[in-house]
């Protein structure tokens, strides 16, 4: 079963807050600009889709108390680094509104934010056609359940509807496709909680694994494919993902199982050359608990385009030497 991450609602948001699964579901209403920023700062929504739309309606909240649009807009940009689709949301929020009086700015901003909302619901399902394809392929003539390793969440909890990492998989599952997933708890966050209770939701097949069970597993031969998410893609095909995923690569590789990305082409910016260029997201030392000792937090890393197999995007499922050829 499948529930709205983001919806619209008596000119408020609701979300449902992440930081609270899967002990337990729980919906927050966000009224203003510093609600909606105080969600994505505090991972109440997370996955650079869903960061992108919860943004794109802070600015609808924020211009519907009166804010400034650059107030908006810098208030929300400060919130999270790494994931791409914030920037291109805000950036379409402010090509929406600029220079509009402002009770037509107010209307702009709504109808832009339900736009790209939209919009993601509609990529999210082609991906899962497009990520089908690929399973359908790796699974004939297997005769056993087809075996497939995700990292962190990049599920529908993780955008406006569907996934996309995972959208494939319930695709496959909804046609009759015998699958398993190997699901990495990702910590500090142990963000593979969700993508457990997600998959649990809807009765696929999982078995949740410390991050550092994966090359094991790969080198055992009980992975077939690994699919992931992004929340920034470089233009020469490098992707920021949650840390861990470049380990994970570097497994796959050495063993031959192929490595996928799933995101929508929101989150490619080909304004950045190449991995180095990505910021990565440093996170506070709370998130490994009381600890007296010096702690580093990277939240994402990068894995290079090098040991990625393809894309599956909207647009179709592209190598990384081809991303140039995607439309803009």
């Amino acid at each position: 079963m499948q529930y709205a991450p983001i919806r619209e609602e008596d000119g408020a948001i609701v979300i449902l807050d992440q930081t609270k699964l899967p002990r337990e579901m729980a919906f927050r209403r966000l009224r203003t600009l510093q609600d909606a920023a105080e969600a994505i700062r505090r991972m109440e929504v997370r996955g650079a889709p869903l960061i992108g739309a919860t943004a794109a309606f802070g600015v609808a909240l924020g211009l519907a108390e009166g804010k400034p649009l650059a107030e908006c807009l810098r208030t929300l940009a400060a919130t999270r680094p790494t994931a791409v689709n914030l920037h291109w949301a805000l950036t379409r929020m402010e090509n929406a509104v600029s220079g509009l009086a402002p009770e037509a700015a107010r209307a702009a901003a709504w109808a832009q934010a339900r736009a790209i909302a939209e919009e993601d619901r509609r990529a999210n399902a082609v991906i899962a056609r497009h990520g089908l394809e690929i399973l359908l392929r790796q699974a004939r003539g297997l005769g056993r359940p087809l075996s497939i390793m995700t990292h962190c969440n990049a599920g529908w909890l993780a955008t406006v509807a569907h996934g996309t990492a995972l959208a494939p998989i319930y695709a496959a599952h909804a046609k009759g496709v015998q699958v398993h997933v190997w699901v990495s708890e990702t910590r500090p966050r142990c963000q593979g909680l969700l993508t457990a209770w997600e998959l649990a939701q809807s009765q696929v097949p999982h078995t949740l694994i410390a991050d550092n069970a994966a090359g094991l597993l790969m080198m055992q031969g009980r992975v077939d494919l690994v699919l992931v998410g992004a929340d920034r893609i470089a233009a020469n095909g490098d992707v920021a993902n949650k840390i861990g995923t470049y380990l994970k690569a570097l497994a796959a590789a050495a063993h031959g199982v192929p490595f996928y990305v799933a995101a929508p082409t929101s989150t490619i910016d080909f304004s950045c050359a190449h991995g180095r260029a990505i910021p990565i997201e440093e996170r506070g030392a709370e998130e490994f608990g009381n600890m007296q000792t010096p702690v580093l937090n990277p939240a994402f890393d990068v894995t290079p385009a090098r040991l990625i197999t393809g894309f599956i995007t909207e647009q179709g499922v592209f190598p990384p030497d081809r991303l140039a050829e995607i439309p803009r």
